[in-house]
This record gives C-alpha cells, structure tokens and sequence, in this order.
C-alpha cells in the first residue's frame, strides 16, 4: 500500500467514526396505581419514551412549559421521541398529584 492510500483509509475510518451517530435508548415511564414511576428519568435527545399505562383510567403525560401533551388509553403503551434538550416537569391532566420529571441531555 502507498502512503497516500493508507492516509486516506485512516480519514475514511475517522470520518466513518464521527459520522456514525449513537444508538438511542428506549426508557420506560409506567403509570400504574395513579403513581408515576420513575419520578426523575434521565434520558438524550433522540431517545424513545415507551408511556405505559397499566391503570383503568386515561392518563396523560403533560409538559408544564408545554413541550408535549401525550394521552394514554388505560391499558395501554404510547411512544414518543425526545427531540429537545432540557429538564421538564410534566403531570397527569386528569390525576395532577401524579407528576414527575424528565431530565433530557443533549
């Protein structure tokens, strides 16, 4: 191999590094018992939020600076993806002592 050639396969690599984004997590927020668990959840921006609804009654994941308003059927499991950093306080619409917070990083 020539030097030139060897110069441009450690550029390839190095650009292939920065390029290749980070995986995303998936976390779960169970609303079960008119509790919200966990209370502090801390995630990135690009991360999925799996809202689970284990109760009878709807539920909703309402951010106070309204950044989001998610609705959940009893019973059921709703998704969102975060897309902007910062630490939200967010609260049921209809159980408002069920609240807690998400604490999003960049």
């Amino acid at each position: 191999m020539r030097t030139g050639d060897g110069l441009a396969v450690v550029t390839a690599l190095m650009l292939g590094a920065i390029i290749v984004p980070a995986h995303a997590a998936t976390l779960q927020v169970v609303m079960e018992n008119l509790v919200v668990s966990p209370a502090e959840v801390s995630a990135k921006v690009g991360d999925t939020v799996e809202w689970i609804n284990k109760d009878v009654f709807v539920h909703t994941a309402t951010a106070r600076n309204g950044d989001f308003d998610i609705t959940m059927p009893p019973k059921k499991t709703v998704t969102s993806v975060l897309n902007k950093a910062g630490t939200i306080d967010y609260y049921c619409r209809y159980h408002p002592n069920m609240k807690a917070v998400l604490r999003i990083a960049p």
